[in-house]
């Protein structure tokens, strides 16, 4: 398939890459422990995702919501850890001498998989620290993990449209949903008219395993191309094991996710492949999937320039 863009790479997993480094990493703070706890160690992990290949920095922002910090916690200091946040992905970059942008992650604002939590009536309350803290540092804004359409539509709302906006949804995928689905029970077809829709400058699944992947870029390549749209296409899957069960009657906050020991960085590459293929052109990763998953990205696309 032939893409209107090239592709571009992102970076992989921030939480279980601070955990393989030692980094303070526990529930229910998940990454934003090391941010408050040892920031320089988020600052290491940037710089081993640019030294993989990635164009593009996600900011350690993910866990700064009450969901994770707590509520006492997020109101004295969410602004102040999403400019933190944003600040080690700069300084990253200006370190490391590349050109490299930088995504300003914002999150589930109630957490990871749950639609049923999405509080409207709240959204801006915690969203806007988070936005106001990175804005001085991100090149664009990256809602992603979201279960539903609703709360993109409440992001996209509420930041300035002076730089890209770029939506990132977690889908069905135990198994995958057939048509492809959000967590919410939304079809992938609506999330992509949705996008059309608020002129999204990208759409991307994340945090979803990769066989979930390919259907839902089939569909969203299909739609866009049909309505003429430049929107960019993007992917980064997760390598957590199969529960087995249902993710959402799990305990939101209890314990860590096993990954899974098959996605090696070659096992990952060949999962990319099929991606490109369905339409992908932009690609990374999320949780487990690290430096070195991102470089053998990296690798392939050079080889094939």
């Amino acid at each position: 398939m032939t893409h209107p863009h090239p592709l571009h790479l992102l970076d992989g997993g921030m939480g279980r890459e601070l955990l393989r480094r030692g980094a303070p990493f526990a529930q229910p703070e998940w990454s934003a422990l090391a941010l408050i706890q040892a920031p320089a160690t988020v600052q290491d992990v940037h710089a081993a995702y640019i030294a993989a290949g990635a164009e593009t920095l996600t900011t350690n922002s993910y866990a700064l919501v009450p969901f994770h910090i707590g509520e006492e916690r997020f109101r004295a200091r969410a602004g102040e850890l999403a400019a933190l946040a944003g600040k080690l992905a700069r300084q990253a970059v200006k370190k490391s001498g590349k050109t490299v942008h930088i995504a300003g992650s914002l999150p589930p604002l109630f957490g990871s998989y749950r639609p049923d939590l999405f509080d409207p009536a709240r959204a801006a309350e915690i969203a806007r620290p988070l936005i106001d803290g990175q804005a001085p540092y991100v090149d664009y804004w990256l809602a992603e993990t979201q279960s539903s359409i609703a709360e993109v539509r409440a992001l996209h709302a509420l930041t300035a449209r002076d730089r890209p906006f770029w939506a990132s949804f977690t889908l069905e995928d135990e198994p995958p949903a057939e048509p492809p689905r959000l967590r919410s029970g939304e079809t992938v077809a609506a999330a992509v008219a949705a996008a059309l829709e608020l002129k999204l400058d990208a759409l991307l699944f994340n945090c979803s395993h990769p066989e979930a992947m390919t259907a839902a870029l089939k569909t969203a390549r299909a739609t866009i191309d049909a309505a003429g749209s430049a929107m960019r296409l993007g992917v980064y899957a997760n390598a957590f094991a199969a529960h087995g069960t249902d993710e959402e009657a799990l305990p939101a906050n209890d314990g860590l996710d096993e990954i899974r020991t098959d996605l090696t960085p070659t096992a990952y590459l060949d999962w990319a492949k099929h991606w490109c293929a369905a339409g992908a052109d932009i690609i990374g990763g999320c949780c487990g999937v690290g430096p070195e998953h991102i470089a053998a990205l990296a690798a392939w696309r050079a080889q094939n320039a």
